[in-house]
């Protein structure tokens, strides 16, 4: 059975999960919090994608850049932690 999230702009629309793209500019602890206080799962989000305004789209696959994406990975996992992923 397929489930169903929107992303947060749709959440007034009656889904209870949804995706947050990027949530790196807010500090997990409110993502978290935004998310119980509006009854709302988290389905997805990315992993930090480097620099957004220059082009990046993710790390993982950027020569001479694993030690950021490591590092990229432990950030998203304390947001993982937080919104209960």
């Amino acid at each position: 059975m397929p489930r169903f999230a929107a992303n947060l702009s749709m959440s007034e629309a009656g889904f209870t999960a949804v995706e947050f793209l990027f949530p790196y500019e807010h500090a997990p602890e409110q993502v978290g919090l935004a998310l119980v206080g509006g009854g709302l799962e988290q389905a997805l989000f990315n992993l930090p994608p480097g620099d957004w305004a220059g082009g990046e789209r993710g790390l993982a696959s950027l020569a001479g850049r694993g030690a950021e994406f490591r590092a990229s990975v432990d950030t998203a996992l304390a947001y993982a932690h937080e919104a209960g992923v």
